[in-house]
């Protein structure tokens, strides 16, 4: 009895569903342009080409320079130009225009990224994450009167937001005004940590010198201010090997206390650097916090550190810097477009706005 009400109750649903097709067809309401095998088809040519992206994302040659880490050009417009044909064939799919715009970032072509991130607002002119990118980039720019458009388009969004991404220029602003600085200070009053950044092993496991720098720097300050804890950090393994672990090792070996030492073997970025390390922070209720990189590097993590601690806390805890020695700090004095970009994507990431939102392309 059951099985023929059910059957019966189908036949219903269906029938129905016929009926209401029909009916909206005849009204203003858009209507599939392909019929079911076309849009499988359809469907398996956008994922390919997403999962070319993703390909191209994963295998790229990298560079780094002092710590700075991106993707290649050649690969970014790959990525561009697999997401662009892709959101041809599925013109809603909005993300794939953030990720396409995001590319674009990576790629150093800021002009670019803010025409798409514009086309995303003549589609979804509400969209807050539009708004809030273009914010950032028209400000990167200069462009002061854009700055000024979109935020008043979020005050009457997002109110938080608006507060946000002004508490993140002004941050970058700060931080950028201030001087690096190589000299080697006493602790602030209250729970002190040193914080030392990663650098990529060579192939064989072994530490870079640019690594063993920040450590010889690193040593200093631990000697000189004995209170302090030494979070390391750095997760990207090679010959089954890790930052954070060698430079662990490194600090015991020539005599500081390994219960004065916190590891992190994950982070494979500054950004994650920043997210997994805030909470150690926030664990043993850092007041100050000094974070030691290369010059070229350093003003990118004490930002996201910042950016970090919004979320995670302490309450109030400060941070300042020590500048090894990679650059001569004078040359270095002024940051270039090339730093001062990777300092504001890497602030958004850690503020929670994802660069890729495209499966399988996705990453924050």
């Amino acid at each position: 009895m059951k099985s023929k009400l059910s059957t019966l109750t189908l036949a219903l649903i269906l029938s129905s569903s016929i009926y209401s097709a029909q009916t909206v067809a005849a009204s203003d309401v858009i209507q599939p342009r392909a019929n079911y095998t076309e849009m499988t088809s359809q469907r398996q040519v956008v994922d390919q080409l997403l999962n070319d992206a993703y390909q191209a994302f994963k295998n790229p040659a990298r560079i780094s320079h002092a710590g700075f880490t991106a993707k290649m050009p050649s690969n970014m417009e790959i990525i561009t130009n697999n997401l662009l044909d892709a959101y041809q064939l599925e013109p809603y799919r909005i993300d794939l225009l953030f990720s396409a715009a995001n590319a674009q970032i990576y790629n150093k072509n800021v002009d670019r990224a803010i025409e798409l991130f514009t086309q995303i607002l003549s589609v979804a002119p509400d969209d807050v994450d539009a708004h809030s990118y273009l914010v950032i980039w028209q400000n990167f720019k200069g462009n002061k009167s854009e700055v000024s458009r979109h935020l008043n388009a979020l005050e009457g969004l997002n109110k938080g937001r608006v507060a946000d991404l002004k508490k993140i220029i002004s941050t970058i602003d700060r931080i950028v005004e201030t001087p690096l600085s190589n000299k080697i200070k006493k602790s602030a009053k209250g729970n002190n940590a040193i914080i030392t950044l990663g650098y990529a092993l060579n192939p064989d496991g072994s530490m870079n010198p640019i690594l063993i720098d920040r450590l010889n720097a690193t040593l200093t300050m631990a000697k000189k201010n004995p209170e302090s804890y030494i979070v390391v950090t750095g997760g990207v393994p090679k010959n089954h090997k890790t930052e954070g672990k060698l430079m662990a090792d490194w600090l015991v070996k020539h005599g500081i206390d390994s219960s004065r030492i916190i590891e992190d073997n994950y982070a494979r970025s500054t950004v994650e650097n920043a997210l997994y390390s805030s909470y150690a922070l926030a664990r043993h209720n850092i007041d100050h916090a000094t974070i030691i990189s290369s010059a070229s590097h350093v003003r990118r993590g004490q930002t996201l550190f910042e950016v970090a601690s919004w979320q995670t806390g302490p309450k109030g805890i400060s941070f300042d810097t020590y500048a090894a020695n990679d650059r001569p700090l004078e040359e270095l004095k002024v940051p270039s477009d090339g730093e001062l970009l990777g300092i504001y994507r890497d602030a958004l990431r850690v503020y929670g706005m994802w660069s890729y939102r495209s499966y399988p392309l996705e990453q924050r």
